[in-house]
């Protein structure tokens, strides 16, 4: 049985599907008692809209660097133009009062900074471009 929930995490709205599991994990019967109240149109929309991306996701290239997490960038620590080896530290995060260091996944050439020190992001929200 699915059922829509509405979450609210760090002042945003989703909206989520989850689907209840009996024990052995199989997809529980339906249950006639238990059917959710039928949410209104117009309080679903306000929370879709607030749950819709604010900036631009990893496409998922080759040299594509998402973000691994939500956060606040803090610093560019290789700009563009600059040669980067695997596992270097290219930009950091703050997320949770505690920074995240995001490293070059190859090595390569930084050719395009997505993002600037203070923006936040989202989990998996394109940070850089390596070539």
């Amino acid at each position: 049985m699915k059922k829509t929930l509405r979450i609210s995490v760090n002042g945003k709205t989703y909206e989520v599907v989850a689907e209840l599991l009996d024990e052995s994990g199989a997809p529980a019967a339906p249950a006639a008692a238990s059917r959710p109240a039928p949410v209104a149109a117009a309080a679903a929309a306000p929370a879709a809209a607030a749950s819709a991306p604010k900036a631009p996701t990893a496409a998922g290239g080759a040299g594509d660097v998402p973000s691994p997490l939500a956060g606040k960038v803090v610093s560019i620590d290789a700009p563009v133009g600059t040669a980067v080896k695997a596992g270097q530290n290219i930009l950091t995060l703050e997320a949770m009062k505690m920074n995240t260091a995001v490293t070059a996944p190859a090595d390569g050439t930084v050719k395009a900074v997505h993002v600037n020190p203070g923006d936040a992001v989202e989990e998996g929200q394109l940070l850089l471009t390596l070539g």
